[in-house]
């Protein structure tokens, strides 16, 4: 079967096989960056640090993601969380395009409720159904039951950007950054909801496990993308083989739109667990 699987960039991921990264963009007043193979990350986080005005992000339109899609016979696109971007209603209104103008072909839209490392978690899924031989319906239902058991754990160094966006205050965003607190949350309903503020890598580390062992996290698949902070991801490592060895656990980076959120050393840490479905409230 002749199939092709479609995804932001908030996935982290760059086009390999018959998967293909569509890119958001990150605008400020004065420069835009396209989340794509040629964005200068380091550049861009400099000059954002520096950057006293409005920022924000802008989703792929339509024509992009029909594009995307090439001539596949079955397409299936996994996007941010609808409730942060437009992305999700973008790639549904191709996906309608795309069956119209070719009679026969099927596509799909994944809206994964999180961002960052749990779409890739939904992409593999989807590449193991494909090969089980299930028929395109039977694919779509199977993800829509696994998207339950996926979750996302963030630990967040700096709210400068996330001020800048207007997403949180600008007075909470300088004093936290000034004594040195880092958000830490999970993806809940479509949004990011901070849970707990702490202060240093240890006790970040404990709270991103304490939290993941209280949703159902028993040795599953674990995903985690770090800005430029690999070494708190390995520390989260060790506390999570020590307790399941068997575990698969992997390392990720952020790319651009991530990286615009979580800034230099921020995690999402993306896990398997069946303990508590928070994609519905």
């Amino acid at each position: 079967m002749n199939y092709k699987i479609v995804v932001d960039s908030s996935a982290n991921r760059r086009s390999e096989g018959n998967m293909v990264s569509v890119p958001l963009k990150i605008v400020t007043d004065e420069r835009q960056y396209v989340d794509d193979e040629t964005l200068d990350l380091v550049e861009m986080l400099d000059y954002l640090a520096n950057y006293k005005g409005k920022s924000g992000t802008s989703c792929p339109n339509t024509a992009e993601y029909v594009e995307a899609f090439g001539d596949a016979d079955w397409v299936f696109a996994v996007t941010i969380t609808s409730n942060l971007s437009g992305s999700y209603n973008a790639a549904r209104l191709a996906a309608e395009e795309y069956e119209q103008t070719n009679p026969g072909k099927r596509a799909y839209v994944v809206d994964s409720l999180s961002a960052g490392a749990e779409l890739p978690m939904l992409v593999e899924k989807i590449h193991e159904l494909v090969a089980s031989g299930l028929d395109f319906d039977q694919v779509v239902a199977a993800i829509e039951e696994y998207k339950k058991e996926t979750h996302l754990v963030f630990a967040l160094e700096s709210l400068t950007n996330l001020a800048n966006n207007g997403r949180v205050s600008k007075v909470v965003a300088a004093g936290a950054n000034l004594l040195g607190i880092r958000i830490i949350g999970k993806a809940v309903v479509g949004q990011l909801d901070p849970t707990h503020k702490v202060r240093g890598q240890k006790k970040t580390v404990k709270t991103c496990y304490e939290i993941m062992k209280e949703t159902g996290y028993t040795g599953g698949k674990v995903i985690m993308d770090s800005c430029f902070g690999r070494e708190t991801s390995e520390e989260l490592a060790k506390l999570i083989l020590a307790d399941y060895p068997q575990a698969d656990v992997r390392y990720g980076e952020c790319r651009g739109l991530c990286s615009f959120y979580a800034e230099k050393g921020g995690q999402m840490i993306a896990f398997e667990a069946k303990g508590v479905n928070d994609k519905v409230r």
